[in-house]
């Protein structure tokens, strides 16, 4: 359930940051492919930087039948997060590129 927070949390981060960044933007489809690689990436670092325990105690509270809030938020977060920055950073390499 985490990573499908992160994949579409990195999707809108890339897509928002693509329209932040008209001269850098892939596109609507290579900001939201950039965003979802960008989310799953991000939102997996976070996790385990926030540190292994908090993950055990997700797990337990999505097999109890609810996640817990915090854990969803810090979710959408390194998702979106991460799909903004690998977004960004695609888009200025292909702008160099191109010159």
């Amino acid at each position: 359930m985490e990573l499908i927070i992160q994949l579409i949390a990195g999707a809108i981060g890339g897509n928002a940051a693509g329209a932040a960044m008209k001269d850098s933007s892939l596109g609507m489809i290579g900001n939201t492919i950039a965003g979802l690689v960008g989310g799953g990436l991000g939102g997996q670092l976070l996790s385990m930087v926030m540190g292994g325990g908090m993950e055990g105690a997700a797990d337990a509270m999505a097999s109890a039948g609810g996640m817990d809030i915090g854990s969803i938020i810090s979710q959408v977060a390194g998702g979106g997060v991460g799909g903004a920055v690998v977004m960004a950073v695609v888009g200025m390499v292909k702008k160099m590129m191109t010159k």
